[in-house]
This record gives structure tokens, C-alpha cells and sequence, in this order.
């Protein structure tokens, strides 16, 4: 009875890895595609499968209107967020979840589901994590391939655009970068000059106070000065219109420069003295003399 067993066992094992061994790989007809967008400190991952038109009406009969859609072919259409991020103004934790949509004629439901391994025909609302609705817009070239692209990128936002056929809809990702920064600022603007010139660099491209920013980036420079630290420094007394002052820290980052051979910033730095030369009351007062 044991042989017999054995034997069994043996013959089942073996017609499983023939069986494994004997299917020929193929190319899938949708095949698996992937696209990656850093959006501010987020990394946000979007897997998918590609089927094509092949001469095909799409949307309102291979992809009926008013259905749960798995948002591409095989399998739903994953995305996967390192950080959180707002989706379409409503905020979502990092994680990975599934991408639904129902088509409708003129405009498409987007449903994020907690599960990302659940099918649309099993999907369930108590699953939803965020929906809304976005206009569906007729695009002018036919595209054949299904596909989802990062456009409009920024440093904090981008939109995710799915496109068939010859239609396209787009959702809008926002990456809450300035409370991240903010905090960050807070925890490491000690004596570090490289986290003040840092710090003092964000407040001035962010239109904060440059007083704080004119600290920061002097102690920075005084500790450890750069060329392109000390044109920070130019840029800042320059918004603050200290002209003077913008003029011999813009020359001293330029001599720096020129020594460095950076020929870019040699000419962000005739900028800044060209500007303050201009702005400068000495220089309108001359004018008006003339």
C-alpha cells in the first residue's frame, strides 16, 4: 500500500512538471507596462496592461458606458504612492491600491479600491478609499495602444492621464511639499550651513520672510562661502533692495566662479550686479542728471 502511495505521488509530481515544462511562452496579447513620476517626495507607480484597438469601437461597446471598468486588461490597474499625496484635492495615505473607472459618455467615475488584487466584477463599495468624477475629452490623435502617462508635470504635482482609442481623461496629483519642507527647515536650520543656504533658498523661492532667509544664508556664507551659496545671498539682498550689498556679493560669487570655471554662474551673477546697478537710486538718480 506504501509503494503504491509512493508510486502515486511520484506519477502526479512528474505530470505536473511536464505539464509546466511543456506550455510555450508566448507574448501577451495586453502586455504589462509601467510608469514611474517622482511628485514632490513621493514616488507614485502605476502598473497596468496594454490591450489594443485592433480596429475596434472601444468605449461604449468593448468598454461598456455606465460599468466598473478594471481600467486596462488581465488584471485592475495598480498604483502604488511612497508618500501621501492629494488625489483630485482628497488626500490619501501611501500604500498601493487599485484604479476602477466607469465610462460614461461625457464624463468618468475614478475609484480608488483598498485592495489592489480585487477584480471589478468582485469589487465592493465598502472598499472605496476615494471617488470622483472627471470630464472625458475627445483627443485628435487615435491612440492604439491603451495608455497612462504622467503630463503637466511640476516639482509638486503632475496629472495621470488615461488614454484609449480617441479619448482621454486626467486626475490631478498634489504632493503637500511646503508642510514637509517646513518641518524639515524647523529640525535642521542649527549651524549646518549647508541646511541654512538650503532654508534660505526655499524662503526666497517661496516669497517668505527674507529677513530669515538673509540670516540663514549669512551665517551659511560667513561659515562656508561658495559661489553659488553667495548668489543666493546676492538674490535675496537684491528682493530686499539692498543694492549695494547685492552688488559686492554678486562680485564676490562671480570672482569665485571665474576661478571655478563656471562660466553659468559667472553669468547668473553679471544678472544680479546688472539689475541692482539698474534699481539702484544712485544709478536712477544719474539718470535723470543726464
Amino acid at each position: 500500500m506504501r509503494n503504491t502511495i509512493q508510486i502515486l505521488l511520484i506519477t502526479f509530481l512528474f505530470s505536473i512538471s511536464f505539464l509546466a515544462n511543456a506550455q510555450i511562452n508566448m507574448p501577451r496579447p495586453s502586455p504589462d507596462a509601467k510608469v514611474m513620476q517622482k511628485i514632490g517626495m513621493a514616488e507614485v507607480a502605476v502598473s497596468y496592461c496594454r490591450p489594443q484597438a485592433k480596429g475596434r469601437k472601444i468605449f461604449g461597446e468593448v468598454v461598456p458606458f455606465e460599468k466598473i471598468w478594471r481600467t486596462g486588461a488581465n488584471s485592475p490597474t495598480k498604483i502604488s504612492i511612497s508618500d501621501s499625496i492629494a488625489i483630485q484635492g482628497k488626500k490619501i495615505a501611501a500604500g498601493e491600491y487599485a484604479i476602477y473607472s466607469i465610462p460614461s459618455l461625457s464624463e468618468w467615475t475614478i475609484i480608488f479600491g483598498k485592495n489592489p488584487w480585487v477584480s471589478a466584477g468582485e469589487y465592493k463599495d465598502e472598499q472605496e478609499i476615494v471617488r470622483f468624477k472627471v470630464k472625458s475629452e475627445s483627443i485628435p490623435n487615435f491612440v492604439e495602444a491603451f495608455t497612462i502617462s504622467f503630463v503637466n508635470i511640476t516639482p509638486t504635482s503632475a496629472e495621470l492621464e488615461i488614454a484609449w482609442e480617441k479619448t482621454a481623461v486626467k486626475f490631478k496629483l498634489e504632493y503637500d511639499a511646503d508642510a514637509k519642507v517646513m518641518a524639515d527647515i524647523k529640525a535642521k536650520t542649527d549651524l549646518d550651513p549647508n541646511a541654512l543656504s538650503q532654508a534660505a533658498g526655499y524662503y526666497y523661492d517661496t516669497n517668505r520672510d527674507l529677513n530669515q532667509a538673509l540670516q540663514w544664508i549669512t551665517i551659511a556664507t560667513d561659515k562656508n562661502p561658495q559661489f553659488w551659496t553667495l548668489h543666493t545671498k546676492s538674490k535675496i539682498q537684491l528682493k530686499l533692495k539692498d543694492y549695494k550689498g547685492a552688488i559686492a556679493t554678486a562680485q564676490k560669487s562671480m570672482d569665485m566662479a571665474k576661478n571655478a570655471k563656471n562660466e553659468e554662474y559667472v553669468k547668473f551673477n553679471e544678472k544680479i550686479i546688472a539689475e541692482a546697478k539698474s534699481a539702484s537710486p544712485v544709478s536712477v538718480e544719474k539718470t535723470k542728471k543726464k
